[in-house]
């Protein structure tokens, strides 16, 4: 549920985006999501559906770009990607890990129209 949530703070910072940027339409918008945040594409996209109706926003394209989890071993400092669940370090075994990366979630870009001309602009 807490998807809903972070759908409506991403309305919030698209249609502020868009109105900064003088926008008239919103087209697509590119997330990136780390593996460990534990956002599911699919409710984000449902929730979308439905809070972004009657807004310059509604009908935007949403994109996901996942991004692996990466670790750094505390012990032995070995960098590795997270292949499914949380494993020890595969080089010494230990569980003293640090997460570097996966926990990410972001607007990377959001695709307009602008109001005084049919041209596409990205921001981010």
């Amino acid at each position: 549920m807490h998807e809903l949530a972070v759908t409506e703070s991403l309305l919030e910072i698209v249609l502020e985006s868009a109105r900064e940027n003088h926008a008239r339409r919103v087209t697509d918008i590119t997330l990136t999501i780390g593996a460990l945040s534990s956002i599911v594409d699919d409710s984000v996209q449902f929730y979308w559906d439905h809070i972004s109706k009657d807004t310059i926003a509604e009908k935007a394209v949403l994109h996901f770009n996942r991004l692996p989890a990466t670790l750094k071993c505390l012990n032995c400092d070995t960098k590795f990607m997270l292949t499914d669940e949380l494993t020890p370090c595969p080089n010494c075994h230990s569980i003293n890990l640090t997460i570097l990366s996966g926990e990410e979630f972001q607007v990377d870009h959001i695709e307009i129209i602008k109001e005084e001309a049919n041209n596409n602009e990205t921001t981010s």
